[in-house]
């Protein structure tokens, strides 16, 4: 059945090739500025990642007038603001991200300040606040998993009030997404693991929500079946540029389709234990997503059903409902081998959360904005059995 109504809008230029993070120049030229300033963390810039880049631009006749390599686990309003305020001191003309998830929301959340000046949460909090373009974004991700490289979605972490906030827009979504295998080789195999399963979760959400639409479902098939016949293998051998690449490709396309269907009651559940806990994003969807597909299950199941074949799964002769839950248990499966690799943490309990804390979370999921696009109406009594399961 055909939605009644959706959109579809993906400005981003993709750019995919081993070793094209050195030389940019054919994509800054089209752009037509010179001045950049580069916006990192601190682990991206002592493997060299950082150096490696801009030593590529500075050949190429490029300026860097700049770079922030301060980013915390997650982008925070005072990260931001001290990022906006450097680039604009700097005299840059636009910002190169390197980095994972959190390095690419606080570019994003920096060049709304840098371009439009005001503050962050006041004038600038909800969806669609923008009225024009903002600088030039090129951003270069160093993870497989966020696929924020081509979404129109900056997560801040607010510190004062515990929870995270929001940024949608259109204008958000960067002008290029730098996809080489080669920034990628150096990942450890547990954040390999965790953004691999967080670009899962991406898809399988994005597959089954309810603002999916045919454009989105052909994205994320295509993303879950690169994910799962890569992920393992990149845990395995992090210099395994094939598996790499495939995972970056697999995460773009990912981040493509959820950025138009949105997510659910995974996400919800992720980001309030995020909040709450400090757990990483990945780590967090990784252990919540079999549970938040079982919750959905009624509701789903038709089509959770059609991603047996990208899932590897025999369909022949098989109903739907069964289908479904082969597709849920090939979920567990590749937990539980990833967990095999030290690389993946398959309950709450492993990680520290306490058991008394479960209901504070299963308060922040329901709140949460992903909630309004779960296929199943979310609240705290029904939810919180589900958060008990992955305890």
């Amino acid at each position: 059945m055909l939605p009644e109504f959706f959109e579809f809008h993906n400005p981003t230029k993709v750019v995919y090739e081993t070793g094209v993070a050195t030389d940019l120049k054919p994509e800054l030229d089209i752009i037509g500025i010179e001045k950049y300033f580069i916006v990192s963390d601190k682990p991206i810039a002592d493997l060299g990642l950082v150096r490696k880049v801009e030593d590529g631009l500075v050949e190429s006749g490029f300026i860097v007038t700049g770079k922030y390599t301060e980013v915390t686990q997650d982008a925070d309003l005072e990260g931001v603001k001290r990022c906006a305020g450097q680039i604009k001191a700097s005299g840059a003309q636009g910002i190169i991200a390197i980095g994972g998830g959190s390095v690419i929301d606080t570019a994003k959340a920096a060049n709304i300040l840098f371009s439009k000046g005001g503050d962050l949460v006041e004038d600038y909090s909800g969806a669609q606040t923008l009225t024009s373009r903002l600088n030039p974004l090129i951003v270069i991700p160093t993870t497989a998993g966020t696929g924020s490289e081509v979404t129109m979605v900056s997560m801040v972490y607010d510190r004062d009030n515990k929870e995270k906030l929001a940024f949608v827009d259109k204008y958000l979504l960067p002008d290029v997404a730098v996809l080489d295998p080669e920034m990628t080789l150096s990942l450890p195999p547990k954040l390999t693991a965790s953004t691999g399963m967080d670009a899962l979760t991406h898809s399988m959400e994005a597959f089954v929500g309810t603002a999916a639409s045919p454009i989105s479902d052909a994205f994320a098939y295509c993303a879950i079946e690169l994910i799962i016949k890569n992920l393992v293998a990149a845990v395995q051998n992090g210099d395994d540029v094939e598996a790499r690449g495939a995972m970056l490709i697999g995460s773009c396309m990912a981040g493509i389709s959820f950025t138009h269907s949105m997510v659910g009651c995974v996400h919800g559940m992720a980001h309030a234990t995020g909040a709450l806990y400090r757990v990483p994003h990945g780590v967090a969807n990784g252990i919540y997503l079999p549970y938040g597909l079982e919750y959905n299950f009624e509701e789903i199941y038709e089509k959770l059903a059609k991603l047996a074949s990208p899932m590897g799964i025999d369909a022949s002769g098989k109903d739907d409902k069964f289908l479904a839950r082969a597709v849920i248990e090939k979920v567990f499966e590749v937990r539980k081998e990833l967990n095999k690799l030290d690389a993946l943490p398959l309950r709450l309990r492993d990680i520290g959360i306490p058991k008394d804390g479960l209901e504070a979370i299963a308060e922040g999921a329901i709140n949460d904005g992903t909630s309004f696009y779960n296929p199943r109406e979310m609240e705290e009594e029904t939810l919180l059995p589900y958060i008990q399961k992955a305890y």
